[in-house]
C-alpha cells in the first residue's frame, strides 16, 4: 500500500526480518498528527480545566449533566464577581486561553462562543449594552505553576526562567507596599469598630470613592480577552478557613498567590462555591487621581461590608498578601481567635513556640530551626483548636541571600518559586542576589513545601512560650528577660526594635522604631484588643512570655558589639527546652526586667548588659534615654480602656520602665 506521497508505507506491526536480512522498522506506531501545530498539542496531555465532579454518578450520561451544571455554575459566579455595579451583570466568561481556541477544536472541544450557551446570566438593562457586552473575557481559572510560567514567559516582558528554576519576574515601578495609598471604606460599623486616627495605619475612604475605582478595575479587567482567577484559602484550621477570589491580569500575580494561598484540592474546588473575599488586581491601571481621596496614581482599597479589595496602580504582589493579612486581623478576632504577625516552629516533643519581631530582628532566622518544624514564617492565628498558619507559602527576602546563612530558604528557589526584581546573568540565569540595581525589596515567594522541614498541615497545639524579638541598638536591653504578663502585653504593644541610622560625619544616633503589635502595617482593630487577646490565651493554655534582644551589648552601635548569634541560638534553645524556666532571676531597674543569672553556654557576664559596659554613667544616661521613647510612644495607647475597668490598663503601664 502507498502513501499519497506514492512512497511504500513502513509495516511497524512485527520484528520480522526481510529476506535479504534488512530489519523492518521496530518503533511504536506514528505519531497521529498531521500538523506541527497537532504535535504540539499532542505534547500536552489535555484535560478539561474544570474540576471533576465526585464519583458515584449513576451513568456517563448523568456524569455528563452533572458537570455541566458545576461547570455553568462556576462560570456564573466568575461572572458575578466581575459583575459591573452600573450595569448589574457580568462579563460572558469562558475557560481556556484564546490562544489555544484552535487547539481545543481539534480535540473536539466546542468552539469558544458555543461555551456561552452553557450558562445564564441576568439580562443586562438595554440602555447599558455596549461593544464590552459583546466581547468574551476568557477565564485562566487555577492554572498549575507550569501553565502560568508558560502564560508568564509568552505574554509578560521581564519574566525568565532562573538557573535553579525559578521565575523571575519585575513587578513595575513598585517595589514595594504603597501603605500611604492604601485605604478602609469608613461606614458606620467600620467607624465604631476599626482604629481610626493617630498611630492608626487605616486611612479612611468613604463607599462611593471605593465602588468609583471597583467599577475602574472591573472595566479594566473586563476589557481583557483574558483573566486570571485563584480560589484558594486562608487559615489551615478547617474550621475556620477563608475562602478567596483573586482577580488578576497577570500570570505572575497569580503564581503568586498560587503559592501565598493555601491550594484546594479538586473535591475542595468542587465544592468552593461564592468566595468570602475577592481581590480584583488591575494593578497595571492606574486609579483616577482627579477621584476624592487618591493622591497618587496608586490605591489600594478594602471594603469590609462588601468582602471586597481593588488594587490600582502598583504591581507589587505584596499588596495582595498583606490585603488579605489585615481583613483576617479584623475577621478571625471577631470569631474570638487571635490574628498574629509571627513566626512559629514545634519541637519534637510537641513544644509551639511564637517569634515576633520587625524586620532585622532575627525572626525568620530564629524560628527556621533544623532541630523544629516550621509551622509558618509570617502570619498565624490561635484559636482555641490551637495554632494554625494562615498561608499556604513563604515571602523571603532574598537581599544578600547565601546558602551558608539560609541553607532552606536558598534551596526552596526551585521550579514553581517567584522571585520578584532580582538580577541574574543574562548567560547562566544565575542568580546574583547581591545586586540591589533594581531594589533592594528583592522576595521570593514559594510553597511551604518547599521547606523540608515544614509540618504539613501547618497546625500545632497551643503555644508554650511567647518570644518578642528586638534588635536594640542602643545596648541597653538584656539579652534575654522572663516577662510577666503585664509586661507581656505593654511590649507587644510596643513593638520595640531600633534601627541603625548609618555614618555621615561620624556615628549617628540609632533610631527607635515602634511597631505596634510587631505588624502595626496590617492591624484593624486598635492594638490593646490583640494585646488583651493575646494576654487571656497565654493565661489560658499556659504559654510564658521572652523579651530577646538579638542587638547590642557593651556600648551603643559604633561602640559596643552585637550580640553573638551562637549565644542568641542557645538562649532559644533553653527557652525551648525549660530550661529558663528553673533559672535563677534578678531584677534590673528602671525596666523592670526579670534576667537569669546563668545560661549554658552563654557567658554570665554578658546576661545583665551593665557588666558589659565600661562607662556605667553612659548606660544609665542611655538606659533612661530609651525608657523616655517608650513613655512617649505609649502615651497614645494610655487613655485607651481595656476590660470592663481601667485596672487592666494601669496594670500594663505599671509594667512600662519606671523611673
Amino acid at each position: 500500500m502507498a502513501t499519497p506521497s506514492g512512497l511504500a508505507r513502513i509495516e511497524t506491526n512485527g520484528k520480522k526480518k526481510h529476506d535479504n536480512g534488512v530489519c523492518h522498522d521496530d518503533s511504536s506506531a506514528p505519531v497521529r498528527a498531521q500538523t506541527i501545530d497537532e504535535l504540539h498539542s499532542l505534547q500536552r496531555k489535555w484535560s478539561a480545566p474544570n474540576t471533576p465532579i465526585k464519583d458515584g454518578a449513576a451513568s456517563p450520561f448523568a456524569a455528563a449533566l452533572s458537570e455541566e451544571e458545576r461547570h455553568r455554575q462556576q462560570l456564573q459566579s466568575i461572572s458575578a464577581s466581575l459583575a459591573s455595579l452600573t450595569r448589574e451583570t457580568g462579563p460572558k466568561v469562558v475557560k481556556g486561553d484564546p490562544a489555544r481556541k484552535g487547539e481545543a477544536a481539534a480535540k473536539g472541544a466546542p468552539p469558544t462562543p458555543q461555551a456561552h450557551h452553557q450558562h445564564h446570566h441576568p439580562a443586562a438593562p438595554t440602555i447599558a449594552v455596549s461593544d464590552s457586552s459583546l466581547k468574551f473575557t476568557h477565564v485562566l481559572y487555577n492554572l498549575s505553576p507550569a501553565e502560568l510560567y508558560e502564560q508568564a514567559i509568552k505574554y509578560e516582558k521581564g519574566s525568565f526562567i532562573t538557573s535553579t528554576g525559578a521565575l523571575a519576574t519585575l513587578s513595575g515601578a513598585k517595589t514595594g507596599r504603597s501603605p500611604r495609598d492604601k485605604r478602609v471604606v469608613k461606614d458606620e460599623a467600620a467607624a465604631q469598630e476599626l482604629w481610626w486616627g493617630k498611630g492608626s495605619p487605616n486611612i479612611e475612604m468613604d463607599e462611593h470613592t471605593f465602588l468609583t475605582n471597583r467599577e475602574r478595575a472591573v472595566d479594566y479587567l473586563n476589557s481583557l480577552d483574558k483573566v486570571f482567577v485563584n480560589d484558594q484559602f486562608l487559615n489551615w484550621d478547617p474550621e475556620n478557613r477563608i475562602k478567596v477570589r483573586i482577580i488578576s491580569a497577570r500570570a505572575y500575580h497569580s503564581l503568586f498567590m498560587h503559592n501565598m494561598c493555601i491550594r484546594p484540592t479538586d473535591e475542595e474546588l468542587e465544592s468552593f462555591g461564592t468566595p468570602d473575599f475577592t481581590i480584583y488586581n488591575a494593578g497595571q491601571f492606574p486609579c483616577n487621581r482627579y477621584t476624592h481621596y487618591m493622591t497618587s496614581s496608586t490605591s489600594v482599597d478594602i471594603n469590609l461590608a462588601r468582602r471586597e479589595m481593588v488594587i490600582l496602580g502598583t504591581q507589587y504582589a505584596g499588596e495582595m498578601k498583606k490585603g488579605l493579612f489585615g481583613v483576617m486581623h479584623y475577621l478571625m478576632p471577631k470569631r474570638g481567635i487571635l490574628s498574629l504577625h509571627s513566626g512559629c516552629n514545634m519541637g519534637k516533643d510537641g513544644d509551639v513556640a511564637l517569634f515576633f519581631g520587625l524586620s532585622g530582628t532575627g525572626k525568620t532566622t530564629l524560628s527556621t530551626d533544623h532541630n523544629r518544624l516550621l509551622i509558618g514564617d509570617d502570619e498565624h492565628c490561635w484559636s482555641d483548636n490551637g495554632v494554625s498558619n494562615i498561608e499556604g507559602g513563604c515571602y523571603a527576602k532574598c537581599i544578600d541571600l547565601s546558602q551558608e546563612k539560609e541553607p532552606d530558604i536558598w534551596n526552596a528557589i526551585k521550579f514553581g518559586t517567584v522571585l520578584e526584581n532580582v538580577v541574574f546573568d543574562e548567560h547562566t540565569r544565575e542568580v546574583d542576589y547581591a545586586d540591589k540595581s533594581v531594589t533592594e525589596n528583592t522576595r521570593a515567594a514559594y510553597p511551604i513545601e518547599h521547606i523540608p522541614n515544614a509540618k504539613i498541615p501547618c497546625v500545632g497545639p497551643h503555644p508554650k512560650n511567647v518570644i518578642l524579638l528586638a534588635c536594640d541598638a542602643f545596648g541597653v536591653l538584656p539579652p534575654v528577660s522572663k516577662l510577666n504578663l503585664a509586661q507581656t502585653m505593654y511590649h507587644f504593644i510596643s513593638g520595640y526594635t531600633a534601627l541603625v541610622a548609618g555614618t555621615e560625619d561620624g556615628i549617628k544616633e540609632p533610631q527607635a522604631t515602634f511597631s505596634a503589635c510587631f505588624g502595626a502595617a496590617f492591624i484593624m482593630l486598635h492594638p490593646t484588643k490583640y494585646a488583651a487577646m493575646l494576654a487571656e490565651k497565654m493565661q489560658k493554655y499556659g504559654a510564658t512570655g521572652w523579651l530577646v534582644n538579638t542587638g547590642w551589648s557593651g556600648g551603643r552601635y559604633g561602640v559596643g558589639k552585637r550580640i553573638r548569634l551562637p549565644y542568641t541560638r542557645k538562649i532559644i534553645d533553653a527557652i525551648h527546652s525549660g530550661e529558663l524556666l528553673t533559672a535563677n532571676y534578678q531584677k534590673t531597674e528602671v525596666f523592670g526586667l526579670e534576667i537569669p543569672t546563668e545560661i549554658k553556654g552563654v557567658p554570665s557576664e554578658i546576661l545583665d548588659p551593665i557588666n558589659t559596659w565600661t562607662d556605667k554613667a553612659a548606660y544609665k544616661e542611655t538606659l533612661l534615654s530609651l525608657a523616655g521613647l517608650f513613655k512617649k510612644n505609649f502615651e497614645v495607647f494610655s487613655s485607651y480602656k481595656i476590660g470592663d475597668d481601667s485596672s487592666l490598663t494601669d496594670e500594663i503601664l505599671a509594667a512600662g520602665p519606671n523611673f
